[in-house]
């Protein structure tokens, strides 16, 4: 496995590549069986794999703690290699001085965590595309467990008509129901056993009875979270990330998406909501 620091020369590595497949799983770290997931979907959709780890400033808030994001860069690199990688891209000075751009998307933005977490998913859309210009793959997969990250990117994507295939990866679960993520590893005992709530939270909203109507669901979604904060648990349009209505069924794809905060750590889960039945 090749390990690429400098940007030009994963530039260079991308411009020797066109022709060919290139697979890329971008990532801030930290890897857990979520992301190699992702690379293990990829790697028979390429010819080369890339997959970057860079902690990106751009989509952490003033009161969020960049230094204290978990870092393992030689446990990465192990993971990366057992997996398949071609390419283990970590950039060193990604940004350069005169960098001005911003890349937004509107819409799907506008609620959840981006309400939430102003500024963020400008950070994710802008770190991204550049990704995409200095690794120039043909394939990029991202995971499902940032629900909203997923949808904004490939509506990024598709609006800019870049010529990449963007795959989803299932949300991956620890064996006690907790979706993976790298944050998990500042949860206290107590914490992660109260967090396996949303899990339970989620399956109850997606199982629930096809005469409850929407309202009902989240009601009884909610009521089994078991949090220091709720942020949010709702149902939405799969595409749109609009809310549903509380006295309507379930129509079209739908997720119902859920975020809550366990001291400093906030965290996110969703799952897919089949279309109700016609009685």
């Amino acid at each position: 496995m090749r390990i690429i620091r400098d940007v030009s020369e994963m530039q260079a590595f991308g411009q020797a590549h066109r022709g060919v497949r290139v697979g890329f799983v971008p990532t801030m770290g930290y890897l857990h069986r979520g992301h190699t997931s992702l690379m293990a979907l990829t790697r028979p959709r390429c010819d080369q794999l890339v997959v970057s780890i860079y902690v990106n400033p751009l989509q952490f808030a003033p009161t969020d703690d960049l230094t204290r994001y978990p870092r393992d860069l030689d446990g990465d690199a192990e993971k990366c290699a057992a997996v398949g990688v071609d390419v283990l891209f970590i950039p060193e000075g990604f940004y350069p001085a005169t960098f001005r751009t911003q890349v937004v998307v509107s819409g799907v933005t506008s609620r959840w965590e981006g309400a939430e977490r102003p500024g963020h998913f400008e950070g994710v859309t802008t770190v991204v595309s550049r990704l995409f210009g200095v690794v120039q793959p043909t394939v990029a997969c991202f995971g499902e467990k940032d629900y909203q990250q997923l949808t904004v990117l490939r509506s990024m994507t598709r609006d800019l008509a870049l010529p990449i295939e963007v795959l989803s990866g299932p949300l991956v679960r620890d064996t006690d129901g907790l979706a993976l993520s790298s944050r998990n590893v500042y949860l206290t005992a107590t914490q992660r056993e109260r967090a396996r709530s949303l899990h339970r939270a989620l399956f109850a909203v997606r199982d629930a009875p096809a005469a409850w109507n929407l309202g009902q669901r989240t009601a009884a979604g909610r009521a089994l979270v078991d949090s220091d904060r709720l942020d949010y648990l709702a149902i939405v349009d799969a595409d749109s990330l609009e809310p549903l209505p509380d006295d309507a069924p379930v129509t079209a794809p739908a997720r119902v998406i859920v975020t809550a905060r366990y001291g400093g750590v906030r965290l996110l889960d969703n799952v897919a909501v089949a279309p109700t039945p016609a009685l």
